[in-house]
This record gives structure tokens, C-alpha cells and sequence, in this order.
């Protein structure tokens, strides 16, 4: 493993319960994650902070349900207290949307965001701030299981994208349940208009009444500029048109204990099991392709998105 210094990881789960936008894995997503992180990657358990919405009852911690003021306040202070040689993680499961851009030019012409247990959106510009405020030679890496994740760090290089040749997996057979981790834009707009009462199809002023200073600065500043050799890496669960699935095991697959995973989450996850040496950024995202094709999932597209040089670099500096 390469020589760094303090090792420190966010980690998100939303699985959304009791709504209509239910999911199931997202929360096994991130606990799982963790134990690959300290057991693999030497991260301390102390330098994890973990926000999910399981417990929902009147005695649970406010500070740490994973609302978008709470993601974004313990993001932050996670960024400033970085210093060079540093190695920073972000793991988010659970929904993605996508929002009308407003930006020239935008190959889609949407946006890309995480949604919140509580909606307030936090968007590629977002995670563009956050990159920008590195120390020089600190590692962020970010891996969003998410729908239209897919360019989630506004001005990110694409290194891994929709046409890119990668390697092969054995096909594996499961019995499952598939849900898409999206919730399109017009749901989380009618959702924001039964709270505000407010009558418009611009989602800021939405957000901006609901949260104030809390919403995305995408509403206040979404020019920020990007860097060609900045130090923050993207592994994204899906292309930015695309949607990742969660999956829920069916009682005779789930008959050996098999709980509730996304798809992207368990095939990085495989992988990483599978290949005990260190593995390149470029060869997590590659074989995680592959292997969600072999587990016929052929339509999600994980990405990779960073500088030339963190395209080759060990996944979290192993």
C-alpha cells in the first residue's frame, strides 16, 4: 500500500422507507463497503462517518440522517480537515435524478444530482466545489451508486465512457427483484411543489424556498471552474442517461441469507475480493462492467471519470 497519510471516508445510504420511492440495498451497500475499507484499505472506523435513514424513530440522532445539508456538512468538513498525501472516500447509495441544465452547450441538456432523504438535491456542481477545495495531492474518490450518475463531478474527464472496450466476466445466475435508482425529474418536482405551494417549474426556487442557504450552490454559483488535472475520481454506477438497479433477492434466492444490494456496489465489491493486488482506478470501473454484463445488466454502464494520471493510479492509493 502506498505511503499516505490519514484515511477518511463518507459513506450514504438512503433507502427512502415507507415512501413510494423505496429501495432495499442501499444501506447493506454502505455497511459493506466499510468493512472492505477497514479491513482492506486501512481506514480507521473512527475516520468513517456513516449517514442512512434506518432508524426513522423520534430518538435518532438529527445530525446524522443522511438529509442534504447533513451530506454536505460532514463533505465539507472532511475537505478542510485534508491535507496533502491524504486519502478521501465518498459512498453514496440511493437515488439520482437529473435536473434542466444551465449550462451552454451540455451534451444532455440535464444535470446530474443525488437525491436526499429529504430532497434537497445536491448536484455535479456541488461535488465540483467540493474538488476544488482539495489541498493539492489529496485523493477524493467518489463512488455514487446512483441513477445518472454518470459525470457526477461537473467537468470531470471521462476516462471510461459509453464506448469503451473492456474486460470479461463469467456470467453468474441470480433470482431477484430489480428496482431503478431514479427518481425522474418531474416526481421530485411535484414532490417540492406539495411542500412550498408554489406554482413553477423552476426546481431552484423550489429548493431555494425550502432550504435557503442549505440548497445546491448549483443555484447560486453553477459556473464553477473545473481542473484537467485536479485530484478528484468519479466512479460512477451508470452513464449519465442511464439508470442503476437495486437489487432484491426473491425468497428462493434469498433462502442462503442473500440480502438487498446494488448492483454496482456488490460488482465493485466483487471485484475487489476477487483481485486481492492493487487495482488501478481504470481496472475497478473496467471489470465492474464487466461483470454487471455477465450478470445480465447490460443496459447499466458504470464510468470512470478523473485526470490522465488518476485513471492508472491504484484505486484508494492501495
Amino acid at each position: 500500500m502506498e505511503k499516505t497519510g490519514k484515511r477518511m471516508a463518507v459513506m450514504v445510504g438512503c433507502n427512502y422507507p415507507n415512501t413510494k420511492n423505496e429501495l432495499h440495498g442501499c444501506i447493506n451497500d454502505v455497511l459493506a463497503m466499510r468493512e472492505v475499507l477497514v479491513h482492506r484499505f486501512g481506514f480507521e472506523k473512527t475516520n468513517i462517518t456513516i449517514l442512512t435513514d434506518q432508524d426513522l424513530s423520534s430518538s435518532a440522532n438529527p445530525d446524522l440522517m443522511p438529509t442534504g445539508a447533513n451530506i454536505k456538512r460532514v463533505l465539507h468538513e472532511m475537505v478542510e480537515a485534508a491535507e496533502p498525501g491524504d486519502v478521501l472516500f465518498f459512498h453514496y447509495s440511493g437515488h439520482g435524478t437529473r435536473i434542466p441544465s444551465l449550462k451552454p452547450g451540455h451534451v444532455f441538456s440535464q444535470d446530474e444530482a443525488i437525491v436526499p432523504c429529504d430532497f434537497n438535491l445536491i448536484t455535479d456542481v456541488d461535488f465540483r466545489q467540493l474538488v476544488n477545495k482539495l489541498p493539492k495531492g489529496t485523493s477524493f474518490t467518489i463512488l455514487s451508486d446512483s441513477c445518472h450518475s454518470g459525470g457526477l463531478i461537473d467537468k470531470e474527464k471521462e476516462q471510461i465512457g459509453p464506448t469503451s472496450t473492456l474486460l470479461s466476466a463469467k456470467s453468474l445466475q441470480q433470482n431477484f427483484s430489480i428496482s431503478p435508482k431514479t427518481i425522474p425529474f418531474q416526481a421530485v418536482l411535484q414532490h417540492l411543489t406539495s411542500l412550498t405551494n408554489i406554482h413553477t417549474s423552476d426546481i431552484g426556487t423550489h429548493l431555494l424556498e425550502l432550504f435557503g442557504s442549505d440548497a445546491s450552490i448549483r443555484f447560486v454559483d453553477p459556473l464553477l471552474v473545473g481542473s484537467s488535472d485536479d485530484d478528484g475520481i468519479l466512479l460512477s454506477g451508470c452513464q449519465a442517461n442511464e439508470t442503476s438497479a437495486d437489487i432484491n433477492p426473491t425468497t428462493a434466492a434469498g433462502e442462503g441469507g442473500r440480502k438487498a444490494y446494488g448492483a454496482f456496489s456488490n460488482a465493485v465489491e466483487k471485484v475487489l475480493k476477487e483481485n486481492p493486488g492493487a487495482l488501478s482506478n481504470k481496472q475497478v470501473v473496467g471489470l465492474a462492467r464487466a461483470v454487471l454484463k455477465g450478470q445480465g445488466f447490460g443496459n447499466q454502464h458504470p464510468c470512470l471519470y478523473c485526470s490522465d494520471k488518476n485513471a492508472d493510479a491504484a484505486f484508494l492509493c492501495q
